[in-house]
């Protein structure tokens, strides 16, 4: 579909959301990844999609926001990561994608309970409570929702445990009891340690001392420093380098029969000012919004009752050739959130989804100062967030 001159606007062509790289749930994405790990435990009821061989202690490092175009880009800052690229993915040196949108909430579930966005339903950042006329944010759990209504299945983490494997979350104190982890990543043990190297001792003890164990651990400090400074920049690249020192540690410590796999939930991209546009002052984006959620480079956009047709022809119009935009129903049919989606996850997603192709944002100003000031975003379907690295070690 393209727009003419005469139509009032420059002629481009506008992006087929059905064209979008919807991620490969089921064969190479986050939601694949522990079930894979599980079924190389020899848990029943787990089949392994991914090409990686069984071990009877596994631990998954993920590192928030380290994203596989990054890692390449920086192997003097992550040489011992930068090392293992090519056993990324069972030694194919292929990423994995993170799933969509490409945001930490949504990630995280996917990880933890091993199914896509669209039957987990951490389907943004921030998403519409159907029946209501407000947003819940995902990562903060605000407003507070009944966090086993909102997101029913059972983590990866709680029937490995229940089929006797060692079980153990090592991450900080603070994500102990937050209503995330307990919809994600709750099942066995919690264990919960301050510094990343406090971190990696603990994962790799708990190996030693179980004869069949499965650990997660985490540490956040990259994707604040991409958030904050940009991943192009001194603190983000020093941070790398932290990281990479993390992982060493992990992988010379690693007991015999068992395996370390280092991913992440997303990778991130700078935006310029330039490349920013503010809802908050954007009267044409904003007629017949009634809630703008998600971020930056993956909004839901809520339409006040009968403006659904008439909001996804505006931003259609004004963003259809850098953003992919797509009614809900298009968006679900793509792929975007999985194969299938809940009857109680539809209407979470926006009546309009627009996700970003080029180096642009969607930000609001007055009603999200603190995503709006950040300066590296994640989100959208680009390689550069979407792909992911699965490297492996072996002890």
């Amino acid at each position: 579909m393209s727009f003419a001159p005469s139509d009032g606007y420059d002629a481009f062509e506008i992006l087929d959301p059905a064209a979008a790289p919807a991620p490969p749930y089921g064969s190479g994405s986050l939601c694949d990844l522990l079930p894979s790990v599980a079924a190389g435990l020899g848990v029943p009821g787990f089949t392994a999609t991914l090409p990686i061989a069984p071990a009877d202690r596994a631990v998954v490092f993920l590192v928030d926001g380290l994203g596989w175009e990054l890692l390449l880009r920086h192997p003097e800052y992550a040489p011992f990561l930068s090392s293992l690229a090519g056993s990324s993915m069972g030694g194919t040196g292929r990423p994995l994608t993170a799933g969509f949108p490409s945001t930490t909430a949504t990630s995280l579930a996917s990880v933890g309970t091993g199914t896509p966005p669209g039957l987990h339903g951490l389907a943004g950042y921030t998403v519409a409570v159907p029946g209501a006329d407000y947003l819940m944010n995902q990562l903060r759990w605000q407003p507070h929702t009944d966090p086993q209504a909102w997101q029913p299945y059972p983590t990866v983490f709680e029937q490995t445990h229940r089929a006797g494997v060692a079980t153990a979350q090592v991450s900080s104190p603070l994500f102990a009891q937050t209503p995330l982890t307990r919809v994600a990543l709750s099942g066995g043990t919690f264990l919960g340690r301050t510094t990343g190297e406090e971190r990696m001792d603990l994962a790799a003890s708990w190996l030693a001392e179980h004869d069949r164990a499965l650990v997660y651990t985490y540490v956040s400090e990259l994707d604040g420093a991409g958030h904050r400074f940009g991943v192009d920049s001194d603190e983000w690249r020093m941070t790398l380098d932290a990281v990479d020192r993390l992982a060493r540690r992990l992988a010379e410590q690693l007991p015999p029969r068992s395996a370390m796999y280092v991913t992440a939930d997303h990778g991130m991209i700078d935006i310029a000012p330039e490349d920013r546009i503010d809802f908050d002052e954007d009267w044409e984006l904003g007629a017949g919004v009634a809630l703008l959620g998600g971020e930056g480079r993956a909004r839901h956009v809520y339409a006040v009752p009968g403006a659904a047709a008439d909001v996804h022809t505006v931003w259609s119009e004004v963003l259809g050739d850098r953003m992919w935009v797509a009614t809900r129903d298009e968006a679900i049919a793509a792929g975007w959130f999985g194969p299938t989606v809940d009857d109680r996850v539809y209407r979470r997603i926006g009546d309009v989804v627009a996700a970003a192709r080029d180096d642009i944002a969607i930000t609001a100003s007055r009603n999200e100062p603190g995503e709006s000031a950040m300066i590296g975003l994640h989100g959208s379907m680009t390689p550069v967030e979407q792909f992911v690295p699965l490297l492996e070690v072996r002890g």
